[in-house]
């Protein structure tokens, strides 16, 4: 009994030791996922993405009369002030968690005041609609 103690120990001795050699560590290729985290950068694909969408609701809006003139300028200028925050952000050459939380939050609001502004009943005022033929008065 006490030779296959032994002989267990020394084959956890022999195992164990190999564990702490030094190797130099074997390259992952870029295609594997790691888990150490990346920094991100100013890269905000999301945000620009969704800035994009905003943009394109408020001209569908105003194109459709769902949104007047003066309702697309004001959103407009919301859309500004994101910008400003994001490019505020991207200063630094890194955009943080918390920065775009706060961008997040930001556009969140902007899409809350889009659709609010869609379905308020205010509509850009009826064109009037002139003849192309006019009779002549008599």
């Amino acid at each position: 009994m006490n030779l296959r103690h032994f002989l267990a120990a020394a084959a956890l001795t022999a195992v164990s030791a190999t564990s702490f050699a030094q190797a130099a560590p074997t390259p992952v290729p870029p295609s594997v996922p790691t888990t150490e985290p990346v920094p991100r950068g100013t890269n905000t694909p999301v945000i620009n993405k969704h800035e994009a969408n905003q943009h394109d609701r408020i001209v569908a809006g105003k194109q459709s009369g769902e949104i007047t003139k003066r309702e697309a300028q004001r959103l407009h200028a919301e859309q500004k002030a994101v910008d400003r925050a994001q490019n505020k952000a991207a200063a630094d050459g890194s955009v943080s968690t918390q920065e775009r939380q706060h961008i997040r939050r930001m556009q969140h609001r902007a899409d809350k005041d889009i659709y609010r502004q869609k379905h308020d009943g205010a509509t850009k005022p009826a064109t009037p609609s002139v003849p192309t033929n006019p009779k002549p008065v008599q």
